[in-house]
């Protein structure tokens, strides 16, 4: 795995990865950027739900369900003093399904949280806490 970094304009990064695909950061006016993005924390919250839901709608395809959607809401909460880490993080994973159960997403999000997922393993293992809820709603 190899990402290079560049400077685009005042506080602006873009990453680039291996096939070409970039990925904008900024930060917040306060900080001198221009709110133009999201911030690198705020892209480490979305890559460990981005994880998590690739790993949640596999799994629920795998056994032949119906995935009209999947919707993934992350809350953090960082450390007061620098560095500034997440310490908390509370997730709601909402499948909307006609013939899933609540036992099956359920198990979906434990499989993904506790083996498959490795960026909410890096959270967990830096001493994040990470609790979810799981919705199911029928379309």
């Amino acid at each position: 795995m190899e990402v290079n970094l560049k400077l685009d304009k005042n506080m602006r990064i873009i990453g680039t990865n291996a096939l070409g695909h970039e990925t904008y950061f900024d930060t917040h006016t306060q900080s001198g950027g221009d709110d133009s993005a999201p911030t690198p924390m705020e892209i480490a919250l979305e890559a460990m739900g981005a994880c998590g839901y690739l790993d949640v709608i596999s799994i629920i395809r795998k056994k032949r369900k119906t995935v009209v959607d999947l919707k993934i809401n992350l809350k953090a909460e960082r450390a007061k003093d620098h560095p500034m880490v997440i310490t908390d993080v509370w997730m709601i994973v909402e499948l909307i399904s006609p013939d899933a159960e609540l036992a099956e997403l359920e198990r979906a999000v434990q499989l993904s949280q506790e083996t498959y997922c490795g960026v909410a393993n890096m959270f967990k293992r830096s001493g994040c806490n990470v609790s979810y809820e799981c919705v199911l709603t029928r379309p």
